[in-house]
């Protein structure tokens, strides 16, 4: 048990809520413009050709890449979460997480392949580190039943969108020099990140500075056991990639990308499964298990389809839209940044029209509003055919094709992100919420690893099928959308009074 006495925080506030959310409001922005700095850059990088400094990578195996990459950060905020809670509290964990994450961008701004993935998996694990445990402190800044938690965490969801507008603007702007000065830009942002953090860590005061007692066991045996296998697993995974990268192991992205992807699929099913069979759950519990794990699918199908920001639509941007305006030509990176920047815009009227809807009893129940998201992002993908025609036509596009499709997917994302753990939080039996909330990550982690693989269909040798991809996305889209629509009021009915 750590006996270290937990600094108390300054009784300050600004703006009506404690100090230590701004702490945390930055450290968050600096993290997401990082993230979403490299993320902007990470399959055009890969792609491109060895002269120009790329990996030269096939459109195929860089996506099944970039969908390994973005699902193993949601993955590992499961034992990241874990760490925290047993081993080191969530403030230290959120700045080892930083550490971590700074050396993978600069490890990424190495040219060297063995550099590049080293950094990437470095990057996920700092994010799994981080992501889960500074979302908890912000929770924890408030006392139980504070009605300014909701507030807090709005001004929260402001710093992350800031921060993943900006990013791909700078690294973008610096990756028209050379790739890694962007990756560098990344680092140097999670760089600024860390020392506010440790600057002003001191208004957290004992929001998560010490790790939960494990009740019934030898503290100090367990965490010392704990940090082992830990470290077990780090050298198993740093000795796979070297393994891969000296070519002892031969590693095939896509086929690796189509196993994970099977085995997160039986893992959630073996778990749901096991939670009816062996669960003791009542039959109101039944209802509203049956009614996450449609949330759970819908979910995946959504992400599945929203990921393509990153991979398919980003080499769009970068191959068939027309960037050059006079002596300026626009960063294909910068179409990265569209989405948070109008969820920015949005957001406030999302929040005004749910409210005015609720007033009158008319607010949607959350499988319609999953509903709702999965049909306007499927109306993303209808305008994509549109574009995709012109371009079989062998002509090239405006930039207003791509923006209309980040406004439409960004408007059900609005719809649908913000419902997801929330009803989850609410809908599972009190005895398993802890285990659901880990499991509904996987639904994050099957939708990004599935949009890698749809991402690899679209070939540039081959332009004339993309229009038929985009269809056989709308339909996909739209028609689960359709069809959780009519399945939203006996799926409500299950809810039980749950919304």
């Amino acid at each position: 048990m750590n006996s270290v006495v937990a600094p108390r925080a300054q009784a300050v506030e600004i703006l009506g809520h404690p100090r230590g959310l701004y702490t945390l409001f930055m450290t968050e922005m600096w993290e997401r413009f990082s993230y979403y700095g490299m993320r902007a850059l990470l399959v055009l990088f890969m792609v491109d050709q060895i002269e120009n400094g790329g990996l030269g990578f096939s459109d195929q195996t860089a996506t099944a890449v970039y969908g390994l990459y973005t699902a193993a950060a949601y993955l590992l905020a499961l034992p990241g979460g874990w760490i925290a809670d047993r081993l080191t509290g969530a403030q230290r964990a959120v700045f080892l997480g930083g550490v971590v994450i700074m050396c993978g961008h600069f490890a990424l701004a190495v040219p060297s392949i063995g550099t590049f993935f080293l950094g990437l998996v470095l990057v996920a694990i700092g994010t799994g580190l981080l992501k889960p445990n500074i979302s908890a402190l912000v929770g924890e800044l408030y006392p139980e039943g504070d009605e300014r938690r909701d507030a807090g965490f709005t001004i929260f969801y402001m710093g992350i969108n800031i921060g993943a507008a900006a990013g791909p603007l700078l690294c973008g702007w610096l990756a028209r020099d050379s790739w890694h000065y962007g990756f560098a830009a990344a680092g140097v942002g999670m760089l600024f990140g860390l020392i506010q953090y440790r600057l002003s860590r001191e208004h957290l005061g004992e929001a998560g500075y010490s790790p939960a007692v494990v009740q019934g066991r030898d503290t100090r045996q367990f965490r010392l056991k704990s940090w082992l296998a830990i470290g077990l697993g780090v050298a198993v995974v740093l000795g796979l990639l070297a393994a891969g990268l000296s070519g002892a192991i031969r590693f095939d992205a896509v086929r690796l990308a189509q196993g994970t992807t099977t085995l997160i699929a039986i893992v959630a099913i073996v778990y749901f499964i096991g939670l009816f069979v062996f669960g003791g759950l009542t039959v109101e519990e039944r209802g509203r298990v049956i009614v996450i794990l449609t949330l759970f699918l819908a979910a995946a199908m959504f992400w599945a389809g929203f990921e393509q920001a990153g991979s398919s639509l980003n080499l769009f941007a970068e191959r068939y839209t027309i960037r050059q305006f006079g002596n300026f030509e626009i960063p294909a990176a910068w179409f990265q940044s569209l989405n948070p920047a109008l969820i920015i815009l949005l957001a406030p009227f999302y929040s005004m029209l749910w409210i005015a809807l609720a007033r009158r009893h008319l607010d949607p129940s959350s499988p319609l509003k999953f509903a709702i998201g999965l049909v306007i992002l499927g109306s993303g993908f209808a305008v994509m055919i549109g574009a995709s025609r012109l371009v079989a036509g062998g002509q090239q596009v405006l930039p207003t094709w791509l923006f209309f499709t980040y406004l439409l997917h960004t408007m059900g994302e609005l719809a649908l992100s913000p419902v997801g753990l929330s009803s989850v939080s609410r809908l599972a039996p009190r005895r398993f919420v802890g285990q659901m909330m880990g499991v509904w990550f996987l639904a994050n982690s099957l939708g990004y690893i599935i949009a890698g693989l749809i991402a690899g269909e679209f070939n540039a040798e081959a332009v004339d099928e993309m229009p038929g991809l985009y269809l056989q996305i709308v339909l996909t889209t739209v028609g689960s959308g359709v069809l959780l629509a009519l399945l939203a009021k006996p799926l409500r009915r299950m809810m039980q009074g749950g919304r």
